[in-house]
């Protein structure tokens, strides 16, 4: 018993931290990694900047990412491929999302908050069902309603939608806003494109 002890003292803080970033579900503190480990924070940072060069390598499948919450790891975008037909052949309740997903999700982002004619004028196709899976996956939620005729619902994104897109902030996607789009990408309702 004391051998095993003695083992897992000798064990270099990065292996413990990378077991637990691959184990856990949700973004794991700064401070809960300290404890994990035992050290301080510094050296934490120290050895997640570490593990984060590791994986940044080409043969290396997975990424740390940094949320407003703590670390994770998550699987590098040119895996997408590979692990979505993992993911088809298996089943898996938590599939990639689909393009259509992906569209209304993207147009969720952009357009925040956003109902759903909005985004089917956008899209120019039906997302009653892509937005309710949207709901289910927990990566955009109904923020209001507008002050309209009807009073429809507004839809807006979630943390687990950062975490999913490996984001920080809400900052962050308003950065990405400006580099990447501007208004005219997508009309208002009654324009054309």
């Amino acid at each position: 018993m004391k051998e095993r002890t003695k083992s897992s003292q000798a064990l270099p803080a990065t292996a413990i931290l990378e077991a637990a970033l691959f184990l856990s579900h949700e973004p794991l503190s700064l401070e809960t990694l300290s404890r994990l480990c035992g050290t301080t924070p510094q050296k934490i940072k120290e050895s997640l900047q570490w593990l984060k060069k590791e994986l940044e390598k080409e043969e290396r499948g997975l990424v740390l990412l940094e949320t407003e919450q703590g670390y994770q790891l998550g699987t590098k975008p040119e895996t997408a491929a590979f692990v979505e037909r993992l993911f088809a052949e298996e089943e898996y309740p938590s599939a990639p999302l689909s393009r259509a997903a992906l569209e209304t999700l993207a147009i969720v982002a952009l357009k925040q908050p956003v109902t759903r004619l909005e985004i089917e004028h956008i899209r120019g196709v039906k997302a009653d069902g892509v937005i309710d899976n949207l709901i289910k996956r927990r990566l955009i939620r109904v923020t209001g309603r507008k002050e309209t005729l009807g009073r429809p619902l507004l839809y807006g994104t979630t943390e687990e939608f950062l975490q999913y897109f490996g984001l920080k902030e809400d900052s962050e996607l308003e950065t990405l806003k400006k580099l990447w789009l501007d208004d005219t990408v997508f009309p208002e309702v009654g324009e054309t494109k």
